[in-house]
């Protein structure tokens, strides 16, 4: 095992040049997280962000499922999180620093996913299902997803998969949202879609995305203003890129 691959409880930290791969290995409970699993998932998190030369982070689950969420067996070593600053599941009360993708094979349910909604993209094989299903056993969604499903589906879709705990397919979820694309190997096509972002020049990346979750919310003034201090603070980059531009880089959309 090389220095830049370890396995500790259940989550593997694999670099790829400017890719980080962090893969749920709990494959007999398929990949529900227990106490250790969740702090394992933390310091993945952190280890990504302090390394400046990791630029985006997918997050995936091995074997046949992305993550059934809570390990319902091992359900009193994540009570303690329920009200802690991290949420019960690792990282999902967190906002991630740098760009991140789910890559999603097999079961994405209940806290799972709450965890891929957590990331910014998703990349979904045919095999996917995503759906609340801890609505049949009382357990809320606290781990971001009430928050963060309506903002990606719409209220009324939300509402829909949260209110009756229903099963969607990969199809479906890709007709309304939920996933960003559909690929018969997910890893392989996020790992490429996470290299495409890492190309970019990244303060731009950075700063346009904080932008988004910044201005999530606020009346239009108010986002247009954190729009633009956002911007003006990466103008030097763009300044840059558009000299690339007229030297004849990027024509006709190469590049892309």
């Amino acid at each position: 095992m090389s220095s830049d691959e370890a396995q500790v409880d259940e989550v593997r930290y694999d670099a790829r040049g400017p890719v980080v791969v962090v893969t749920i290995d709990r494959q007999h409970r398929r990949n529900a997280i227990d106490g250790p699993t969740a702090e394992r998932l933390v310091e993945a998190l952190e280890r990504f962000e302090a390394d400046d030369e990791r630029r985006v982070l997918v997050l995936t689950g091995a074997g046949e499922a992305f993550c059934a969420g809570a390990d319902l067996t091992a359900i009193a070593t994540l009570a303690p999180r329920a009200t802690g600053p991290d949420g019960p599941l690792g990282f999902t009360r967190r906002v991630a620093a740098k760009p991140t993708i789910a890559a999603v094979d097999g079961w994405a349910v209940a806290g799972g996913l709450e965890l891929a909604l957590w990331c910014d993209l998703r990349v979904a094989s045919p095999r996917a299902t995503f759906g609340c299903f801890e609505r049949r056993w009382g357990v809320p969604l606290i781990d971001g997803g009430t928050w963060r499903l309506p903002r990606i589906v719409g209220l009324g879709r939300a509402l829909d998969l949260i209110l009756t705990g229903r099963a969607v397919d990969a199809t479906e979820a890709l007709a309304i949202g939920l996933v960003t694309s559909v690929a018969d190997d997910p890893l392989a096509a996020a790992v490429e879609l996470a290299e495409r972002i890492a190309s970019y020049p990244q303060s731009t990346v950075i700063s346009d995305r904080a932008s988004v979750y910044a201005g999530w919310g606020h009346e239009v003034g108010e986002a247009l203003r954190i729009e633009m201090e956002h911007g003006v603070a990466v103008l030097e980059t763009g300044r840059r890129g558009a000299e690339r531009f007229v030297a004849g880089e990027g024509r006709g959309g190469s590049g892309l």
